[in-house]
């Protein structure tokens, strides 16, 4: 697992003409963010975008594999590798990265759904003083 800085730096570039992008480097590949979200990674020099049922297809029509972090045989993350053609191309690109900020903005809301319907701690009793 690892990014070429050229590689990096021509992802960074395409996304910014989109939308304004920071990166954070992570486990051996490269965050993506945009609008506060964790909506793209970076691993071995191939770029991948979060997905949901919103975009999922769009994906899979093109032939696109999920990113595995783990080989083959291992569990699909709900990232999707990018078309190349896609990537060259910021009119192609852009409604490809607001679909994968909507895949993002949803998976965050579920997520923050999940901890304000969690059911609160209770406390042990306190022992007689």
């Amino acid at each position: 697992m690892s990014v070429s800085e050229g590689f990096l730096g021509f992802v960074l570039e395409q996304l910014g003409r989109i939308a304004p992008v920071t990166d954070r480097k992570m486990f051996g590949g490269v965050g993506i963010y945009g609008r506060g979200l964790f909506f793209a990674l970076i691993d071995d020099d191939v770029l991948y975008f979060k997905v949901d049922d919103g975009n999922r297809a769009d994906f899979e029509a093109r032939g696109m594999q999920p990113f595995r972090p783990f080989g083959e045989e291992g569990t699909a993350m709900r990232y999707y590798e990018v078309p190349g053609d896609v990537m060259e191309d910021a009119d192609l690109l852009a409604p490809w990265v607001e679909k994968a900020l909507a895949a993002a903005q949803t998976a965050q809301g579920r997520r923050g759904a999940r901890v304000r319907g969690s059911v609160p701690r209770r406390r042990a009793p306190r022992p007689p003083s």
